[in-house]
């Protein structure tokens, strides 16, 4: 990597715009990569609009400040594309990913891109049928990783099982996992 890969996470308080951010620096660290991940909160309330932010590169990361210029985006709820420019700060070869049951195509559409990767996934219908709760952060990350090739899915996956198994258990843990599946087969992009 010529400079850190950065990732810009937009979600609103309590879907796991954070804990995404946390969880995919620590699956590159298990990759021996250097990493950070990290919130930015507005009014800490639950469904405020929240940011998440995770560097990762292959020496270490002196930076320490917001990200501003992402190579990825990941909105984990859609309502936002209305309230927050999203995309700002984007290159033209940056990657988006929207949580919507809308195709890249209307995606891109409605935010007028030109350039970007687009991609897609229903991250809220898939972690519903698989975790049973609209909790869109992990289903978002197996999607991100399957959109960029940044990670190895199975390290995502070993990460979840052992930190999930421990925090909640290993019922929750498995969940998850189908959910980052799903949405690592579901994916659409353009």
């Amino acid at each position: 990597m010529e400079k850190p890969l950065e990732i810009r996470w937009h979600g609103r308080g309590g879907q796991g715009a954070k804990t995404a951010a946390l969880l995919f620096a620590e699956s590159a660290i298990e990759e021996g990569k250097y990493s950070q991940g990290f919130p930015d909160y507005g009014p800490e309330r639950m469904g405020a609009p929240m940011r998440g932010f995770t560097r990762i590169d292959e020496k270490p990361i002196r930076l320490h400040s917001q990200i501003t210029n992402p190579d990825i985006v990941a909105v984990l709820d859609q309502t936002l594309l209305d309230v927050v420019d999203v995309t700002s700060g984007m290159p033209d070869d940056g990657i988006i990913l929207v949580n919507t049951h809308k195709s890249p195509k209307e995606i891109r559409k409605l935010l007028k891109l030109k350039g970007k990767k687009v991609c897609t996934v229903d991250a809220t219908k898939i972690s519903l049928e698989t975790i049973g709760k609209d909790i869109p952060n992990t289903v978002m990350i197996g999607a991100i990783i399957r959109a960029s090739g940044v990670l190895d899915i199975n390290t995502l996956i070993k990460n979840i099982d052992k930190k999930f198994s421990k925090k909640y258990n290993k019922s929750v843990a498995e969940a998850n996992i189908r959910a980052i599946k799903r949405a690592y087969d579901e994916v659409n992009i353009e």
